[in-house]
């Protein structure tokens, strides 16, 4: 990406080993994610040409002298940031905040060197049937941030849990609240596709209504309480209070759009009595978890991908979902 609106497919060279705890992948499949579309839209500042993607999966190809739990030739897939897994933040669960975190960047593309291999790569039981590659990919980031968003807001068997934001995320999240259990699932989305999706994946109801006429919906749905959990998958100002006043008393918040411009009303939120957790995915937790329920087919997390491009056509798979003409990009190399 050079600037706002600005995606160049490039010829650079291949990526190589390092450090010695590094793997290098040839990337299978890559995609567009929702952030990606910040600095896009000119949200984010775009300073210099910048590599773009960081959702993947692909076959290893070569690993540093270091590297003992992934070998060449194995079909892997990777979190969005590389941990260590072995930090006292990893071992606690939070490998998103590794004390040797690095974010990733650069999958849109052919080859990718993937630091901390050993504790971000987590390799399939074998080489994956080409129709379960596209709900691998989706474990790298938005099943697992989908996945994370829904144990951030408590969801439990047979509670009710509303969703705001219907992108790929929004879409999962309401994929994870239903194999969590949940009773009852609320999506609040104005897009007829992203509905049927909701549906397909476990919705029970659908809003419509944004704001403070969305929380009023929802309040209404619940008998004036508001709901158990309710994940938040945008990452405004209106989307995060829409969700903390979408919430009873002593219900949950699970957060996990990417922040921009958000501030909190103290007092409001004092007397909410709401609990409030999220952030960057802990995907790499998941992952185990999330390969199983993909590779025996319980869940088909897959189906958020609408549009499917080959890698030198990237720009026009940023464009088609920032006009939300696609809800994400799968891009092939």
């Amino acid at each position: 990406m050079y600037a706002a609106g600005d995606v160049r497919v490039e010829d650079r060279p291949d990526p190589t080993i390092l450090e010695p705890t590094d793997a290098i992948i040839r990337v299978t499949a890559a995609c567009v994610c929702g952030s990606d579309l910040w600095p896009f839209r000119g949200a984010d500042a775009v300073t210099e040409p910048t590599p773009m993607g960081h959702e993947y999966v692909g076959v290893v190809e070569q690993v540093g002298d270091a590297v003992t739990t992934v070998k060449p030739g194995q079909f892997v897939i990777g979190s969005f940031v590389a941990s260590d897994n072995s930090c006292p933040n990893c071992l606690a669960g939070y490998q998103a905040s590794c004390v040797h975190r690095q974010f990733m960047s650069g999958s849109q593309a052919e080859l990718l060197r993937v630091p901390l291999a050993d504790g971000t790569l987590v390799a399939t039981p074998g080489m994956p049937d080409a129709d379960l590659i596209p709900s691998l990919l989706t474990l790298s980031d938005v099943m697992g941030t989908g996945w994370f968003a829904a144990v951030a807001a408590n969801v439990r068997p047979g509670g009710t849990v509303a969703v705001v934001g219907d992108g790929a995320v929004g879409l999962l999240g309401i994929l994870s609240a239903k194999q969590m259990g949940a009773g009852r699932i609320i999506a609040m989305s104005r897009h007829a596709s992203r509905q049927a999706l909701a549906r397909e994946f476990g919705a029970t109801n659908i809003v419509d209504e944004r704001g403070d006429a969305g929380v009023a919906r929802i309040k209404e749905l619940t008998g004036g309480l508001g709901a158990d959990s309710v994940l938040e998958c945008v990452g405004t100002q209106e989307s995060m209070m829409q969700a903390i006043r979408s919430t009873r008393p002593g219900g949950s918040v699970g957060y996990v759009g990417v922040s921009h411009g958000v501030e909190l009303p103290g007092q409001e939120l004092f007397f909410s009595h709401v609990h409030l957790h999220g952030g960057p995915a802990p995907v790499r937790q998941y992952l185990p978890e999330l390969i199983d329920l993909v590779w025996t087919r319980q869940i088909d997390p897959g189906k958020v991908f609408d549009l499917t491009l080959p890698l030198v056509d990237a720009a026009d798979g940023y464009t088609a979902m920032d006009e939300r003409r696609a809800i994400k990009v799968l891009l092939q190399p």
